[in-house]
């Protein structure tokens, strides 16, 4: 029996059998080296990937006509079957229970399965990418108006680069993502905070709690609690500002949330518990979410203006 597989041109079988192959890879190198070790990749180590993963994109659109697999990569037929495996497996991870020491299904983000499709399928989004824009180059010497250049504009490359952008940046940068939390006294200045695993970082800042606030319903129970804080930083910022349990203030990269307080005092604390936040990549998703926002939006007024 001829299965006909591998045959020029290849359609969605060798997209599915490729996909197959990321994925036995993928346990092979689960159960020989284990997850992956998101921690390693912190800076400059993510800035270094980032960059080889860039120009091995461009690479594989550079010699997609000398190599059949460079092309076959940016069609559908190889996008339907990844996109497939990505959605079962994202499934996977939203039905089963997702801990930090999970093991395989139980942390999928580790997970190296999960992992090459998803890098796999940011490959084959920049290779479509690339090949928008290069289509874009040689179409806009025929546009002649403002309304040609809108109207034949295919704003799905926005879409495109703003869900690159995310998917990347968003992975890549969460190694350089700090969560401490820092246990501040009335009129007692602190510049450390404790880590996850309860290790003391010394910060470019300095917060003095001048007064803990707590407002409670009828029955005591806690309404409001929020913190008036005083900041100091290295740059020479001076601020005196309230941080309450939504409303988190940000200065230098750092966002201050109020966590807790000593719960036996109750209103009459002196103590409250802060959680600052530096995540130097976050704007980075952000902008690839605006991406996305922009394209559909502009991809909706392009119809009204074909209409």
């Amino acid at each position: 029996m001829n299965i006909n597989i591998w045959n020029k041109p290849w359609t969605m079988k060798e997209g599915f059998l490729i996909g197959g192959g990321l994925i036995i890879a993928g346990m092979l190198l689960e159960l020989s080296v284990g997850g992956v070790d998101w921690d390693a990749f912190a800076w400059p180590a993510n800035g270094i990937v980032m960059a080889l993963f860039l120009a091995i994109i461009i690479s594989l659109f550079l010699f997609r006509k000398k190599v059949y697999a460079f092309r076959f990569i940016s069609t559908y037929q190889a996008a339907i079957p990844v996109l497939a495996y990505a959605v079962v497996l994202t499934t996977i991870m939203g039905l089963t229970r997702q801990t930090v020491d999970g093991t395989w299904l139980n942390n999928m983000l580790t997970f190296w399965p999960f992992v090459l499709i998803y890098v796999y399928m940011a490959v084959i989004l920049g290779l479509v990418i690339l090949k928008q824009i290069q289509a874009e180059i040689n179409k806009i010497r025929h546009f002649h108006s403002f309304r040609q250049l809108f109207t034949g504009f295919p704003f799905s490359l926005l879409s495109h680069l703003g869900l690159f952008l995310a998917m990347t940046t968003a992975t890549l940068g969460n190694a350089d993502m700090e969560r401490l939390k820092m246990i501040t006294v009335v009129g007692e200045p602190e510049w450390r905070a404790l880590t996850k695993e309860n290790a003391i970082r010394e910060l470019p800042l300095a917060i003095e709690l001048k007064q803990f606030i707590m407002e409670t319903y009828d029955d005591g129970s806690p309404k409001r609690f929020a913190s008036e804080i005083q900041i100091l930083t290295k740059s020479g910022k001076n601020i005196h500002t309230t941080v309450d349990v939504n409303n988190p203030f940000e200065v230098d990269g750092w966002k201050i949330y109020q966590y807790g307080y000593d719960t036996q005092l109750g209103p009459m604390s002196q103590t409250s518990i802060l959680e600052l936040v530096s995540d130097p990549w976050l704007p980075y998703v952000y902008t690839g979410i605006y991406l996305m926002l922009a394209g559909a939006i502009l991809m909706f007024v392009k119809g009204g203006v074909k209409g």
